[in-house]
């Protein structure tokens, strides 16, 4: 009987839970559950002899692969995948998937949940500005790029976005403006909303000079990774503009100084919350199992990142 681990320290609501273990069970596979664990050690004898891993932002690197003698298969719950360790995985024959699409609507409400926390002052009783014919540049036009763009077309705003995977045609057809790259989306967009994984390519490129291109009282949405911003031009941007704002998902390293130094021009959710909604959890996690299912049974490597 094929096992199927759930390790995670922030657990799944039960509601998603229970969706996950229907589709695990229904398969005739074994659901096991591991929540909530302190110590590394507990998640190292939990995957010694499973067949599949479920992990949400939990850390699966070369020394849990290794001690999985078992495992064929690992679905992280989201779109993101960098805590898991891809070269050790491949190295080991292991499948990597992700879940794409199904947290995207969450993580793009709360976008514009910060946003409009910001552009109303923190709803602290002062005047704002409105959102309505302002330029939204979306830098990474996947799925949650896709729900921010039209998400920002209902408060009529100019949406133009940058993505390797978008041209002119498709942008088009989408009811965008297309941006050959960041220079253009930054020294045109008033507010941009970040959403490209971290890796080698992307860690630190939102630095000083994009920074400062961008129009007058420019607001800056992290909901991807931290890794993706250079900390150190953050808060020189932020000293250097005082029309700059930033509001984040997932804070930087130096979250204390900037909130001491500049109040009321950044602001950050207290963990990391893109996901964080009844329906993504079930989504994500059902989704996750499904994958699992349709690899043990047809083969299906769909979402397959490595």
């Amino acid at each position: 009987m094929k096992k199927v681990l759930v390790a995670t320290v922030k657990p799944f609501a039960s509601e998603a839970i229970d969706h996950m273990r229907d589709v695990v069970e229904a398969a005739g596979y074994e659901l096991r559950l591991l929540e909530k664990y302190s110590d590394k050690a507990e998640l190292l004898a939990a995957v010694a002899d499973v067949h599949a891993l479920i992990v949400r932002s939990d850390q699966c690197d070369a020394e849990v692969l290794n001690a999985a003698s078992e495992l064929e298969i690992v679905v992280r719950a989201g779109a993101g995948y960098d805590n898991v360790d891809i070269d050790a995985a491949s190295k080991k024959g292991i499948v990597v998937m992700n879940t794409p699409g199904q947290n995207s609507n969450a993580v793009a409400e709360l976008t514009f949940g910060l946003l409009l926390h910001l552009v109303r002052n923190g709803f602290n009783g002062t005047a704002g500005t409105e959102l309505f014919g302002k330029t939204f540049g979306i830098m990474g036009y996947g799925n949650i790029g896709m729900h921010l763009a039209r998400i920002a077309k209902g408060f009529d705003m100019d949406v133009m976005g940058c993505s390797p995977t978008l041209d002119e045609e498709l942008a088009a057809e989408a009811g965008i403006r297309y941006a050959d790259g960041p220079t253009v989306l930054f020294s045109s967009s008033r507010i941009i909303s970040l959403n490209i994984p971290s890796n080698h390519d992307t860690r630190g490129i939102i630095n000083r000079e994009l920074m400062m291109m961008m129009p007058k009282c420019p607001i800056l949405v992290n909901t991807a990774r931290k890794e993706i911003i250079n900390e150190a031009d953050l808060e020189k941007v932020l000293e250097e503009r005082e029309d700059f704002r930033y509001a984040a998902d997932v804070a930087p390293n130096n979250r204390e100084i900037l909130e001491k130094r500049f109040p009321g021009r950044v602001v950050f959710t207290t963990k990391k919350m893109g996901a964080q909604t009844a329906e993504a959890n079930i989504n994500a996690g059902t989704a996750a199992a499904s994958q699992i299912v349709a690899f043990f049974q047809k083969g299906d490597t769909t979402f397959q990142v490595n």
